[in-house]
């Protein structure tokens, strides 16, 4: 149960209506989450594995339960999940993977530790559109994934696929 009064339901989920408090916010909130999923160009891999890392630190339901469409087509499965929660020891992710994954764990909990070393080896694997795309996602993935935690909504009763 969300920790504040819900509206009318919208018949969208919690996930969702608690943000009608404010309808012209929200508006903005789904326009920033649907140019992330629809015109990020990171592989969905990458961009899968920067998502769970700030889903696990944000102890969100949804996030936690959120899965991609095309999971079997881009081998994201369980295991794939497992292998990027282990990400700096995990031998099952590429080195772009475990970076987009180190990227985010630091996005959320130390931005300050990205220090010259680190941004030599993201800047090796990643060009400067790519950074600014992992830069917007993880910022999605954080902002609206907290908001979501912090509220308390739980996981829709019907996954959400991307």
């Amino acid at each position: 149960m969300a920790r504040i009064l819900l509206p009318d339901p919208s018949g969208l989920g919690e996930h969702v209506d608690w943000s009608l408090h404010r309808p012209e916010m929200a508006t903005g909130m789904g326009q920033l989450s649907a140019a992330v999923y629809g015109n990020s160009r990171l592989p969905l891999r990458e961009r899968e594995a920067a998502r769970w890392i700030i889903a696990l630190i944000n102890h969100c339901e949804v996030c936690q339960d959120t899965r991609v469409a095309a999971a079997d087509a881009h081998q994201v499965d369980d295991d794939f999940y497992g292998a990027v929660a282990a990400w700096a020891t995990s031998e099952g992710l590429s080195v772009r993977e475990k970076l987009a994954a180190e990227f985010a764990q630091l996005f959320a909990l130390d931005h300050q530790a990205m220090d010259d070393a680190f941004w030599e080896r993201l800047r090796g694997a990643y060009d400067d559109d790519e950074v600014a795309d992992l830069l917007i996602c993880c910022g999605m993935f954080l902002g609206l994934g907290r908001a979501m935690a912090v509220v308390g909504v739980p996981a829709p009763p019907n996954r959400i696929l991307l």
